[in-house]
């Protein structure tokens, strides 16, 4: 099981970002956690200064923008 985190404070950037997630997850057919990091020190600990960020099994993807259905389904696949 994949563990996706949003890294972000809950804006409308960030609600989209894992809005997209869930969507590319369930369209793969990816069994996976979808977790939103929100403590802007557990954010920090991921060495994003930028948010919405996106981490894929803690590995960072994308920091900064809001990654499309198809970016983020390229990032699982």
């Amino acid at each position: 099981m994949k563990k996706i985190q949003i890294l972000g404070t809950g804006c409308p950037k960030c609600k989209k970002l894992a809005e997209n997630a869930e969507t590319a997850a369930k369209e793969l057919g990816v069994e996976c956690e979808i977790e939103k990091v929100t403590d802007i020190n557990e954010i920090m600990k991921f060495g994003v200064m930028m948010t919405p960020a996106l981490a894929v099994d803690g590995d960072v993807r994308s920091v900064g923008k809001v990654m499309s259905v198809d970016d983020i389904r390229e990032a699982l696949g």
